[in-house]
């Protein structure tokens, strides 16, 4: 027998010993063709735990994967992790800051590596252990690293086939840099933060050169405003709009750079807003992304400032508009400025211009500004030399796949969103200045002469190159997206084994958050279109269908961060945490002390006064599946998983009873009952089943979630369950036999059904049920789903029993109301029947007298005696039930006093509005109706109520 009480961490360790025993994962990687199903899980970053959004996608994923597994495919949930270039290498540094007061150029680029792999398999192990504990499906000895070697060598061949087709390229061009990790990021990396900032006024002196000379005129003068006074030090020219008339008459002329007395042109472009500052703009074109488009439209050179940390260089850097390096300027720079941080040298620049008089004044302005998402410090638009990967090209087959519908996006309201980026697509920067990533494989020799390939050796013979030419690696990195963007395909083995490509490729369904759309799936869209061709040559899509889940937020709605400490482990939900560990946790390491109060006062105590107490694995996930709406946005709320959690063990219970009553009978797969109720749950199980595939196809989980949940709760446990427990009482043997066998095929069809979303509760009860009848196969996922039957469609029996349901309900209530025990048998009359309904009666009264515990259910025409009655109404139809105690009756009488009560309250209100002049102008002539009809029915209700009651008080007086 089962245990009265639902221990689900006894039974989750049991499981999961049997999981890791048999090694159960759903694929077979043997050469078949039809029925296949691929789920590739988005590779999480390595650089720490699994957080909530991991373990609510990754919940549907197994959902989806156990589903199609047990539809009858061969089903593949493919798992792998992701190096995560400049985070992993961010918080390794910082490990050895803190642990040895290291960084890591205190070691050789391979010995630094060296470590970050060692750190990997700790960090990683620990993520597997998170994810093993949710369940998931997944084969762990074929997990894949995006920096193993095989995956290596499919980063290195797409590399080299991009670049030998003309599709990557090296360029000097304007991109965000970090100071602080010393690196390009991408534009889709930048946190741009909108606040408070300083706008200064700054005058520029106009001069001719005559002979060489420099003479100002009249001492005439601009001035311009910027936010970045500091960049002056790069400034190559001052733009006025070509129709401004305050500055038409400049056009042309020169203006002498305050501080370092540089001599640069007024130049037109019709991109300058007239109504912005002045008016005037200075053009930077090496440290602004706007300034760099007019400085490549009007062909001005480009002066870098910046060191790569932020500082100020000691000289600068020149070069013409198309990147290359001159010596066209003075690239003289004031002593006190050299080697000076860059804010250091706004406010050194600032009193120097305020000392020449040059500073006009200063308003405070509201705009926005790039921070780095990673490292939280102010971006700088920076001059480098980095690798391109084109992607007009690449676009326009990603966008055609799309418009065809060959790749879904679901929700649809995405596919627009994909639609406008790609068609604004700008070419990709695929090179980081990083340590820890794929090395690019490009080549060079003293003259800086490109060479690409797998390694040195292969150069040295393709291009034919003698030992004694120095060759030496581009240091840098490409970006981890780049890699990533191979993952439906190398992450299936290409190109050194093709055996599961050849399978299970293209995958099926892709499940991720909306923000990375352009981060990840456009490109691997793109990626895998150009490098996989089918048999015909035709380009491969990556995946068929693209389905998006909004982002998990806290209590408050608010994004779950580290920084806000309010982020959620799911393990914390499994395990529990007490409130001070939880507290602890999540404070650690905290970057801004001064949240401190915040976290553990609104964040945590408020929400959380008690900790948070154990649940099981299968309610955890199942709170997951529920919260897979539509929305962007998704509250987590504790109160729905203490509710799941009740419904776990409402299952347990459930099963409990169904497998103590059905223990000693022999379950015989080709009899069908002829019962009523019989026929009735079966009838409601088939909808279920109907709908249930028809939600897992439009991905509308959380509806998926409410109909099982209503199936299960309130129709099988507090309905079927309910009205069959006096059949197996005092039911003849064939009626008992046919409801033990409905209750097997029931339970055997709701432990299936729900097995996805709840593997660990369901895996337990079914070896019970597998040991009343082992033609199912033991292993819960490798049995059949439930099949729908579309000729079983008998709606009239679902409506007469929700019609007898109905005075079910109404005997219950009566029998509370007048403390009649709920065994006790009653003598109920119905009055103003259907035709059908009193065929309904007839053919299964008997049944129907069991369930209700009824002496008489008897249709009549009239009664005699109304006050030894008490009657309802339902559906027209009139409900006598014999009493025959003063008790009862004063106790009947206070119902009724109380339903007058309400009924007056209601006449009141809808007379109210009738008489009000307003309401019936404005109001719509059907509400108006409607209003009317319901104060006559509520006044009729009140004339059989007033009658009902004058009755029973004379037989109260008798």
């Amino acid at each position: 027998m089962m245990d009265k009480n639902f221990n689900f961490i006894l039974i989750e360790k049991k499981i999961q010993k049997i999981f890791k025993k048999n090694n159960f994962f759903c694929s077979d990687n043997k050469n078949i063709i039809k029925n296949n199903f691929c789920i590739m899980v988005p590779p999480p970053n390595i650089t720490g735990y699994l957080h909530i959004g991991h373990a609510f996608q990754q919940t549907i994923m197994d959902v989806l994967i156990r589903y199609h597994r047990m539809s009858g495919k061969n089903a593949l949930l493919q798992m792998g992790t992701d190096h995560a270039g400049i985070a992993t290498q961010m918080v390794v540094e910082r490990n050895l800051f803190e642990q040895k007061g290291k960084n890591k150029n205190s070691y050789t680029r391979k010995e630094f590596i060296k470590k970050i792999f060692n750190w990997k398999k700790k960090s990683e192990s620990i993520m597997f252990d998170q994810i093993k504990r949710l369940g998931h499906l997944i084969n762990w000895n074929e997990v894949r690293f995006t920096l193993d070697t095989d995956f290596s060598i499919a980063v290195k061949k797409v590399f080299i086939m991009l670049y030998k087709d003309g599709l990557i390229y090296r360029n000097k061009k304007l991109v965000y840099w970090d100071p602080k990790f010393k690196t390009v990021v991408s534009d889709l990396e930048v946190e741009n933060r909108a606040g408070s900032n300083t706008m200064w006024y700054i005058e520029y002196f106009l001069i001719h050169d005559s002979c060489r000379h420099i003479k100002f005129i009249n001492k005439a003068s601009v001035v311009i405003a910027t936010t970045r006074p500091e960049t002056l030090l790069g400034d190559t020219a001052l733009a006025v709009h070509p129709d401004d008339v305050r500055y038409k008459k400049y056009i042309g002329c020169f203006v002498k750079v305050p501080i370092v007395d540089r001599i640069i042109p007024i130049i037109s472009d019709v991109s300058i807003d007239m109504s912005k500052g002045t008016g005037c703009m200075k053009v930077t074109p090496a440290h602004d992304f706007n300034d760099y488009e007019i400085g490549q439209r009007n062909k001005l050179s480009m002066i870098d400032i910046f060191s790569k940390s932020g500082t100020i260089l000691n000289k600068l850097n020149i070069f013409n508009y198309r990147g290359q390096k001159i010596k066209l300027f003075n690239s003289f720079i004031p002593k006190d400025l050299r080697s000076l941080d860059r804010f250091l040298a706004r406010k050194k620049i600032l009193s120097m211009l305020k000392k020449i008089g040059c500073l006009k004044k200063s308003i405070i302005c509201r705009n926005s500004i790039p921070y780095g998402d990673r490292s939280g410090v102010v971006l700088e638009p920076k001059l480098t030399n980095q690798w391109y990967l084109s992607t007009k090209l690449l676009s326009i087959t990603a966008v055609n796949a799309v418009k065809e519908k060959k790749i879904v996006f679901i929700p649809q309201q995405y596919t627009n969103m994909f639609l406008s980026w790609m068609n604004n697509i700008q070419d990709w920067c695929i090179s980081r200045q990083l340590w820890w990533g794929h090395q690019i494989p490009v080549w060079y020799d003293v003259h800086d002469n490109i060479y690409v390939g797998e390694n040195e050796t292969s150069i040295r013979q393709e291009y034919s190159l003698d030992k004694d030419i120095l060759l030496f690696q581009d240091p840098d990195v490409l970006d981890t997206w780049f890699s990533s963007s191979l993952w439906t395909f190398a992450g299936l083995g290409w190109p050194v084994d093709n055996k599961k490509l050849s399978i299970f490729h293209p995958t099926d369904v892709l499940v991720c958050g909306f923000d990375i759309i352009f981060f990840w799936i456009a490109r691997m869209i793109m990626i895998t279109m150009y490098i996989l061709k089918d048999k015909h040559g035709n380009a491969q899509i990556p995946f068929k269908t693209v389905y998006l889940t909004g982002l998990i937020r806290d209590e408050n709605g608010q994004k779950m961060s580290k920084s806000n400490g309010n982020v959620l482990d799911p393990i914390d939900m499994i395990d529990g945490i007490s409130l001070i560990k939880l507290i602890k946790k999540r404070t650690k390491n905290l970057i801004h002390n001064k949240k401190i109060s915040k976290i553990v006062k609104n964040n945590t105590i408020k929400y959380f006064p008690h900790g948070i107490c154990a649940h099981s694995t299968d309610a955890v996930r199942y709170t997951f599946i529920s919260l897979a709406t539509t929305s962007r946005n998704i509250n987590w709320d504790m109160n729905r998983l203490n509710g799941y959690q009740n419904f776990c063990n409402k299952i347990w219970n459930a099963s409990r009873f169904v497998i103590k009553n059905i223990k000693n009978t022999v379950y015989q797969k080709k009899i069908f009952s002829s019962l009523l109720l019989d026929h009735w749950i079966y009838f409601k199980l088939n909808n279920v089943i109907n709908k249930y595939h028809v939600l897992l196809k439009l991905f509308r989980f959380d509806r998926l979630s409410r109909l099982l949940y209503k199936f299960i709760w309130n129709i099988f446990c507090d309905q079927y369950l309910e009205m069959i427990k006096p059949i197996l009482q005092f039911g003849l043997d064939y009626e008992v036999n046919a409801v033990k066998n409905t209750l097997f095929r029931i339970l055997s069809a709701i432990l299936l059904m729900i097995h996805p979303i709840m593997p660990f509760i369901t895996t337990y009860i079914w070896n019970f049920l597998y040991q009343l009848n082992k033609q199912f196969n033991s292993i819960i996922f490798l049995n059949s789903f439930p099949k729908y039957y579309s000729h079983y469609n008998n709606s009239d029996i679902n409506k007469f029993m929700s019609w007898f349901k109905k005075i079910i309900s109404v005997l219950r209530c009566v029998r509370v109301d007048t403390k009649v025990k709920h065994t006790t048998l009653l003598q109920v009359y119905l009055k103003n029947i259907s035709l059908d309904q009193k065929v309904f009666l007839n053919e299964n009264n008997t049944l129907l007298k069991k369930i209700a515990y009824l002496d008489c259910l008897t249709e009549i025409v009239d009664i005699d005696n109304l006050s030894s009655y008490i009657m309802r109404i339902i559906d027209d139809v009139e409900i006598f039930i014999l009493i025959n105690s003063k008790l009862n009756i004063d106790i009947e009488l206070k119902r009724i006093d109380k339903k007058i009560l309400v009924i007056n309250k209601n006449i009141k209100k809808i007379k109210s509005l009738l008489l009000n002049k307003n309401f019936l102008k404005k109001a719509p002539s059907y509400f108006i109706s409607e209003q009317k009809l319901s104060l006559k029915n509520s006044e009729n209700s009140l004339k059989k109520m007033n009658h009902q009651k004058q009755k029973l008080f004379q037989k109260l007086l008798v």
